[in-house]
């Protein structure tokens, strides 16, 4: 039976500040990544996500991003190659540090925002993303975005790499995310966007803002959790797999 992992992207709080639902999320997902505390997040909203986390058997990893709380990560910082190795290795360290504390384990990574969106194109700044994953701890899986520089770098590193495809956003011809700055880069029809999810899983391919399609092999689907109607969607995604015949499961064990 065909299986997909169901990730989402959550404690992107800060202090007092709110974003998404986290504990829906948590109950509809297999897979979690959690801010570590440079583009949202700090050691309370990370240990309390991963207890949750835990407490439904969600498979937990770190979700490193640029320093830049105020543009919540998404905007494109002047970082030398060598200081992305050490902020993404510093970000893992914390998120290692507060899944332990809640007696969790981190089971992988997957970059964040702006540092992913340069990452799928930039082979230098991938391989320095790739190369603090190694560093730190080779057996952690690096979920990367299908089709991209992160993919094959987290390959040529020899890492576990996971591919990643994703639920709410829409892709170009080349296979890429349509930036977010572009009209349709994000979708918000919750039962349009898990019908094509099945489609994405059950083809084997992406789907172009064009409809081409494009093969990969997805073995994760990320839902983003600070969507508006985040829980929707992945209530949707969800059930419409499950009725295809499509096991949900995490693509590294808890």
């Amino acid at each position: 039976m065909q299986s997909v992992d169901l990730n989402c992207d959550c404690g992107e709080g800060f202090g007092a500040y709110a974003m998404g639902d986290d504990a829906a999320m948590l109950a509809i997902v297999t897979s979690a990544n959690v801010a570590c505390g440079f583009h949202a997040g700090d050691p309370e909203i990370m240990a309390e996500t991963f207890r949750i986390a835990k407490a439904n058997g969600v498979a937990v990893g770190a979700h490193p991003g640029f320093p830049d709380l105020w543009g919540f990560g998404r905007r494109r910082l002047p970082f030398s190659t060598g200081e992305i190795e050490r902020l993404v290795a510093y970000q893992i360290g914390a998120a290692q540090a507060l899944a332990g504390y809640v007696g969790h384990r981190l089971t992988h990574v997957k970059p964040h925002g702006a540092l992913s969106n340069i990452g799928m194109e930039d082979h230098a700044v991938a391989r320095a993303i790739a190369r603090a994953v190694r560093a730190v701890d080779p057996s952690l899986v690096f979920l990367a975005v299908a089709r991209s520089a992160l993919e094959q770098a987290g390959i040529a590193e020899k890492l576990t790499v996971v591919s990643e495809i994703f639920a709410d956003r829409a892709y170009t011809e080349q296979g890429l995310l349509l930036p977010r700055a572009q009209e349709g880069a994000v979708l918000h029809d919750a039962e349009e966007v898990a019908e094509r999810v099945v489609a994405m899983v059950e083809e084997a391919a992406l789907i172009s803002i064009s409809g081409r399609r494009i093969p990969v092999l997805a073995q994760s689907i990320c839902v983003h959790g600070d969507t508006p109607n985040a829980v929707v969607m992945a209530r949707a995604v969800r059930r419409r797999l499950e009725a295809a015949g499509i096991t949900l499961k995490a693509f590294a064990g808890e």
